[in-house]
């Protein structure tokens, strides 16, 4: 059995008392076989790229989220740009839109998220997808832009991109599902209020749905109030699990081939297991 962190930070802060290779020894045990490390802006995409360049079951994405908007300019888009060529490079995110914390203006961060939806277009990557509190201006834009990149031909059959944590209802993940996009599940799912998490993990087809940490943040139970690491995933993925009436086994199986398929990388049927 293999599970994939699809959405983790591996360059936190909250990381920094241990090396990165004890981290990936507890999730490589918990049958976490590839991760995937989350820039939020240019100095965490860097460190991101470089993680994955020294460890080979760590992958990278590139972005600049929308609370990290401010300023972005040419030299920043090219700076990502670069970035992206990197051959363990495999999205552009996290970026979005978040009104929750509204530390950038909405139009900003909305010319943001466009500047690099084009950017993955151009390079032909998959987007990870933040939205906060903003879920009808975030759509409306994704919905937009998958059609139009799927008219031009881009993508070729692979999903458009990744919702990271996925905090909207049902009939809206449906319709990004439709556009092609995944949903991410994280460990939301097992809290004692999330019944809308839980009716998106029970309600779509597997074929819709990839995991994910978010660490070192939202810990599941039984984790919650500790520090999250990816190991933590198993834990989400029994939750998910056994709201779907599937094994464990099953879950990850499926999981883990849309990850693949997200990411472009080769079938799982040909990593090394443990």
């Amino acid at each position: 059995m293999i599970l994939v962190d699809t959405h983790c930070h591996l360059d936190a802060a909250q990381f920094a008392s241990e090396p990165p290779e004890a981290i990936l020894a507890r999730a490589a045990e918990a049958g976490v076989g590839r991760l995937v490390s989350i820039g939020t802006e240019l100095a965490t995409s860097r460190a991101a790229v470089a993680l994955a360049e020294r460890l080979a079951p760590v992958y990278a994405t590139v972005g600049v989220d929308p609370n990290d908007a401010a300023g972005f300019d040419p030299a920043a888009l090219a700076a990502l740009e670069a970035l992206a060529t990197s051959p363990k490079a495999v999205a552009i995110g996290e970026i979005g839109l978040d009104y929750h914390w509204d530390r950038v203006a909405r139009d900003e961060q909305a010319r943001v998220f466009r500047l690099q939806l084009d950017l993955a277009r151009r390079q032909g990557l998959p987007v990870v997808i933040h939205s906060r509190d903003a879920d009808a201006d975030c759509a409306a834009i994704l919905l937009d832009w998958a059609a139009a990149a799927r008219a031009a031909g881009a993508y070729a059959g692979r999903p458009v991109g990744v919702m990271h944590c996925y905090a909207g209802d049902l009939p809206l993940a449906e319709r990004l599902v439709d556009a092609g996009f995944l949903i991410s599940l994280a460990g939301v799912v097992t809290y004692k209020n999330a019944e809308r998490a839980r009716a998106v993990a029970a309600g779509l087809p597997a074929s819709a749905l990839v995991l994910e940490t978010d660490a070192p943040y939202l810990s599941p139970q039984p984790f919650r109030g500790q520090r999250n690491e990816p190991a933590h995933l198993r834990a989400t993925a029994e939750r998910v699990a056994a709201l779907r009436g599937m094994t464990l086994e099953t879950l990850a199986r499926a999981t883990t081939a849309n990850a693949a398929r997200l990411f472009g990388w080769e079938s799982p049927d040909t990593w090394e297991t443990r």
